[in-house]
């Protein structure tokens, strides 16, 4: 348990102190951009640490649920969970988050203490954090894009259908179908099968709101073109007219 407390509170001093260096070092940026900056990191590292623990180190979530956790696990956890307490006080202190993203992070804290303090279902809780945390750069590259006046651009335009699909297809797509391997699955706690699907409902909130943008983004570019499109045919059409009318 000591040695649980100790790297707990390492972690929380890791984020804290990344993000004071960031705000010493970019002082001309806002907080929230110092900030995101810190969450992108957090993003990064941890998907790549939870990918080797389950397509490397074969502890499969699909399969390996409620398992006790072992060593690297406990690792990762950790370092999540300082994280998510380091930011879940920054947004509340500051005030830049609504309900559905603070209950996303009171269930992350929740789920990953548990995991921590019980000892099981590790492999289940980073396969969720890999799941989240896959689409979590690419929300922040969005923020960023827009703040320095690059949104309209082909790399927000890719960055954009990239989020969207991913976020469809991993945390909605995968999701639903590990929360069905969770519930049918007799090793893991109840808790852990309630609290998955707590982020999943979540999941499903944050859906619908990319959903919306979605239509409304691609509906305006598909007019867009067809403007275009029509534009494009009458100065064709007017070209050759005239082309005729010289022979």
């Amino acid at each position: 348990m000591a040695f649980v407390v100790l790297g707990l509170l390492a972690s929380v001093l890791l984020w804290v102190c990344s993000y004071q260096v960031l705000c010493l070092v970019n002082s001309r940026c806002s907080a929230e951009w110092n900030c995101r900056l810190v969450t992108a990191a957090h993003g990064v590292l941890i998907t790549c640490l939870s990918y080797k623990n389950g397509f490397i180190d074969n502890r499969w979530p699909f399969t390996d649920p409620g398992l006790p956790n072992t060593e690297y696990e406990v690792q990762i956890i950790m370092l999540c969970l300082g994280y998510f307490m380091f930011d879940f006080s920054w947004c509340v202190y500051n005030g830049t988050e609504g309900i559905v993203m603070l209950t996303h992070h009171s269930a992350s804290i929740f789920g990953l203490a548990a995991a921590l303090l019980l000892g099981v279902s590790g492999t289940d809780v980073i396969g969720v954090i890999f799941g989240a945390e896959l689409t979590n750069p690419f929300l922040q590259l969005r923020w960023f894009l827009k703040e320095t006046g690059r949104y309209h651009t082909l790399l927000a335009e890719i960055n954009d259908f990239l989020f969207i699909s991913l976020f469809t297809g991993v945390r909605i797509g995968v999701g639903g179908y590990f929360c069905y391997t969770e519930w049918t699955n007799e090793r893991p706690l109840l808790l852990f099968k309630v609290g998955g699907t707590a982020l999943y409902t979540v999941s499903w909130v944050f859906m619908l709101q990319i959903g919306r943008f979605a239509v409304r983004k691609y509906t305006r570019m598909y007019k867009e073109w067809k403007v275009k499109n029509k534009s494009y045919e009458r100065k064709v059409s007017y070209s050759n007219g005239d082309v005729n009318n010289v022979k």
